[in-house]
């Protein structure tokens, strides 16, 4: 085989020096995406990729069966507020999805639309809020995938805007006050106030009257606190309690404070403390009858709910209700109430299958189960705020769309409530759920999908292992497409995630980041041993922190994998805290700033560990120009390095890179494109030829 003739780039000798530890850095000229050379070397690369696409002999196949099946659609659960109700729909054809409202006339009217906004198609709708009387609505708009959110407030009734845009708003929370004429909120302080570096941290609580100028809004909280905390803001549904959450980075632990708002001004609320500088998570529910509902880890791994009295939050009063679960793991709930027996529903995962069993309210004793279409996935559980007897709530797993059902506690049936908008013909396909031993002997999970059949197939390996975040069926054009193809899927449930709660998570960050990638070698090693795959017909994937999962899985196993798609991730672990979000994550990471960290972080770094001469998987770089989450520096430095250590006679190192779209939302036909484009290199690279 003749060596893919890359476009050059030049080896500095930059190496810096991390506790007398050289760390040499060759391309960090590419830290700059605008600079000429890099925009040089970019273009090339696109050149590059875009000749290796035109001779996929796969691509348009798989283009057209992802566009067949994403025609479902989508639809969300709805938010009620009196007879009013919001909920989100895209229909087949529609680039994004549409938020709409129906009042007691059953009549539906268009809200937002993304593609009225901005025809182009590059406007996203990243959050809404309607107030607590259905009047107004809160919503927060961005564009090019910057993700920097831009609220405004417009009246539902007539659609016109009377607030905003408010600026600097970014993962900002809106907590109505009751009558709809003010907000608490999170916004970012000015970025002349804080040093060039720091401007995406330093997050402040506010509040907000409608009409007043964003400027003269009220400081409430977060003044002299941590730079990298993120708030969580909500009042109860009869405006008295304000509550106030504070989690640094995205730490898996939070302080919490509660304030009486009938006991002292809207402007300078009287905060008591619930917990500070405790290792737990812990969220609020001001119940309609009295009691306040405590949902929290601490000493709960798995979760628990609780109850006390609402002038009594500390720790020291609450009472188990729902305790916790030694196998299953506490996700959501909500309260029945207008029942001759009020009722809890409580959302589990076990093993990452979702179920809600049904609890008496007052004593928590479990009386009964929701019925459920299948072993699938459960959105969140919403009722009506004033109480009622049903709730709604969002499922799917690999081959349904999502669906919303509704479930009547009144007669104990679930029924569908509203399907997705457009019909597919979706391939017949078997699921199971393996279990397979890691290197130290831990237990881990994996869901397989393929055909009917046996013998080894081309097979795409799929991890995430972080933040504690579950990795849970769903309905997803990318797999069923792929397995219709004639592959096999396989999804493994690895530590770091949230598949069995917070023990899993912490068993795979930090200093224990090393099982999550022994957890992947072991799932491909299952996969191999059971007769699914071969080496080289085995491809693993990963975007995010899942890309940092297939960035040291190929330099730590290059012979395992045949090919990789590695999207927005994350590579050099040692200068990760200096880009994007990344001085949000050292909390699930480390930082290089402290020894013992460092050597953590330098002990799989991916860019850190290539190795000249190597034949490298098959490998393709997938990158997003306007991240603000994970900057594609990661991407670019890692793909040098590894065109240039690549084994003569090794596979294709591509790197794609789109502009004008981030880390999240993106318009459809956008997603189509870029699936099309990952799963034809990863036929070519393992042999689906079906």
């Amino acid at each position: 085989m003749t060596r893919v003739p890359y476009p050059n780039a030049r080896r500095d000798t930059v190496v810096d020096d991390y506790h007398g530890t050289p760390v040499p850095d060759p391309y960090r000229w590419l830290e700059d995406g605008e600079s000429p050379a890099a925009k040089e070397w970019l273009d090339a690369q696109g050149e590059l990729f875009a000749k290796a696409m035109a001779a996929s002999p796969r691509r348009e196949g798989f283009r057209d069966r992802i566009t067949e099946l994403v025609r479902s659609g989508t639809v969300g659960a709805p938010a009620w507020r009196g007879d009013r109700r919001f909920f989100m729909r895209r229909t087949p054809g529609q680039e994004h999805a549409v938020l709409y409202t129906v009042g007691p006339d059953e009549v539906e009217h268009v809200l937002l639309d993304p593609m009225a906004i901005d025809a182009s198609g590059l406007t996203t709708i990243d959050s809404w809020q309607p107030d607590k009387e259905g009047r107004r609505l809160a919503y927060q708009i961005s564009v090019g995938g910057d993700e920097e959110s831009l609220l405004h407030v417009i009246d539902v009734a007539t659609g016109e805007r009377v607030d905003g845009p408010i600026d600097r708003c970014r993962y900002s929370p809106i907590a109505w006050l009751p009558g709809g004429e003010a907000f608490y909120y999170v916004r970012r302080l000015p970025p002349e106030d804080v040093p060039e570096t720091e401007r995406q941290f330093h997050r402040r609580v506010y509040l907000h009257r409608l009409g007043t100028p964003a400027e003269q809004d009220v400081l409430i909280f977060g003044e002299g606190l941590e730079k990298t905390n993120y708030y969580g803001v909500s009042v109860s549904r009869d405006g008295r309690r304000l509550t106030v959450s504070a989690s640094r980075g995205t730490a898996p632990r939070n302080d919490l404070w509660v304030a009486d708002l009938s006991a002292s001004p809207l402007e300078a609320p009287a905060f008591v403390t619930v917990q500070q500088d405790v290792d737990a998570q812990t969220g609020l529910l001001f119940g309609r009858d009295g009691r306040l509902y405590v949902f929290s880890d601490r000493d709960a791994p798995r979760g628990r709910l609780c109850v006390t009295s609402p002038d009594r939050p500390q720790y020291e009063s609450w009472r188990d209700l729902v305790p916790e679960d030694p196998e299953a793991v506490l996700s959501d709930f909500a309260i029945l109430d207008d029942l001759e027996r009020p009722v809890m529903l409580v959302g589990w995962t076990r093993h990452a299958i979702s179920e809600i069993s049904v609890h008496d309210l007052v004593t928590g004793e479990k009386i009964g189960e929701v019925p459920t279409p299948g072993l699938g996935s459960i959105g969140g559980i919403t009722e009506r705020p004033e109480g009622g007897h049903e709730a709604w709530f969002g499922y799917t797993d690999h081959t349904s769309p999502a669906s919303i059902q509704r479930y009547d506690a009144r007669t104990g049936e679930t029924t569908l409530w509203a399907a997705s908008p457009g019909a597919v013909e979706v391939p017949e396909v078997t699921t199971e759920q393996v279990v397979y031993r890691s290197a130290d002997g831990t237990e881990v999970h994996m869901i397989v999908v393929s055909r009917p059949g046996s013998g080894p197939r081309p097979t795409i390996l799929y991890g995430y292992g972080g933040f504690g975040l579950p990795m849970t069926p769903g309905f997803s054009a990318t797999t069923l497409a792929w397995v219709e193809a004639g592959g096999v899927y396989a999804v493994a449930q690895l530590r770091g995630g949230g598949e069995q709660g917070e023990e899993w998570h912490r068993a795979g960050m930090l200093s224990r980041k090393q099982n999550v990638f022994d957890d992947l070698h072991a799932a491909a090693e299952h996969l191999i041993a059971t007769g699914v795959t071969t080496p080289g017909q085995l491809a693993i994937s990963g975007g995010s922190n899942g890309g940092l999962l297939v960035g040291a899985a190929l330099t730590q196993r290059p012979e395992l994998y045949a090919a990789v798609a590695c999207s927005a991730p994350l590579l050099d672990m040692v200068r990760y805290e200096k880009f994007g979000l990344g001085a949000t994550w050292n909390v699930e990471y480390g930082s290089a700033d402290i020894p013992e960290e460092f050597s953590w972080l330098w002990g799989y770094s991916p860019y850190h560990h290539v190795r000249e001469g190597v034949r490298y998987p098959a490998t393709l770089f997938i990158v997003f120009a306007s991240d603000t989450r994970v900057h594609p520096l990661h991407a670019y430095k890692m793909c040098a390095a590894l065109q240039h250590a690549q084994a003569p006679d090794g596979p294709p190192v591509l790197l794609r890179n789109e502009a004008e779209v981030g880390h999240g939302a993106r318009a459809v036909s956008r997603s189509v494109e870029l699936l099309a484009d990952q799963l034809a290199f990863l036929a070519q690279h393992t042999g689906l030829t079906g």
